[in-house]
């Protein structure tokens, strides 16, 4: 781990400005480009945090960071690779000097079944979803547990409980963070770090409007997006940043292990 450059006390005294629910914290958001990554970047920057955006897409994560305060940071990273989540995670030491708040959102799908998933397209999903979760974990957990706090948020999906048409690989890597949750919840229970998921039904992000774009119907198939939830709409970006916001705040010092299922009464029907 690097060397801190800063220190967040340091930077707080400049910015007597900067308050509410996360103010003071440092939080790295992954996915950060876009959707529900985007969107809690920005509340977390409303709410105080200093926010370190990382994602694949240099210029997305760049355009969003530009939207917050002087102090968003911007890191280009390929979750899914040990390097490159390393120099994430020291660059976050190097500009704040800790990481309070880790919120483990990049992710891809993959829409197929069992028959027609490749091994190589199996292996890229769990890549991603999982390795960069375990990577993510394992590369804030150090200094989380050496300042004695810390708060891991992990988006799974409601695709790890119930079964999903297309969704083979998908829904089997979102069981594993759910899985995966639940023992880094447990393993640092003593030791000021917690670990929870938020599980978010169908969310009207850029991946869901693609798929949304190809299906023969586009409208009918938004219309029965919105018909099998119960709620009666599918949900938005920020109804799963405020999940994430009362989960890395305080507030939620006697959760852990937990996933919160944001889906609209999707799993309960």
């Amino acid at each position: 781990m690097a060397e801190a450059g800063n220190d967040v006390r340091t930077i707080l005294a400049g910015h007597p400005e900067r308050s509410g629910r996360l103010a003071g914290k440092v939080a790295i958001v992954t996915g950060a480009g876009s959707g529900i990554g985007a969107e809690t970047a920005r509340l977390f920057d409303r709410e105080g945090a200093f926010v370190v955006l990382a994602g694949d897409r240099p210029e997305d994560i760049a355009a969003v960071a530009a939207e917050l305060s002087g102090e968003a940071v911007a890191v280009p990273a390929d979750i899914s690779d040990p390097h490159q989540v390393a120099r994430l995670v020291d660059e976050a030491h190097w500009q704040f000097g800790r990481v309070d708040v880790l919120v483990n959102n990049a992710g891809i799908v993959l829409s197929a079944d069992i028959l027609s998933t490749e091994p190589e397209q199996w292996d890229r999903v769990f890549a991603v979803n999982v390795r960069g979760t375990y990577l993510c974990i394992r590369a804030v957990l150090p200094g989380m547990l050496a300042q004695g706090s810390g708060s891991i948020v992990n988006i799974a999906s409601v695709a790890g409980h119930i079964g999903l048409h297309r969704r083979a690989a998908y829904s089997a890597s979102k069981g594993a963070i759910s899985a995966l949750t639940r023992q880094v919840a447990v393993e640092y229970a003593g030791s000021g770090v917690r670990c929870n998921a938020i599980c978010p039904g169908t969310i009207d992000t850029p991946m869901v409007a693609q798929a949304i774009s190809l299906a023969p119907d586009p409208e009918a198939f938004r219309a029965e997006l919105h018909a099998r939830t119960p709620i009666g709409r599918i949900g938005v970006p920020r109804d799963i940043a405020n999940a994430a916001l009362f989960l890395a705040s305080d507030e939620s010092s006697f959760v852990t292990g937990t996933e919160v299922f944001v889906d609209g009464g999707l799993v309960a029907r």
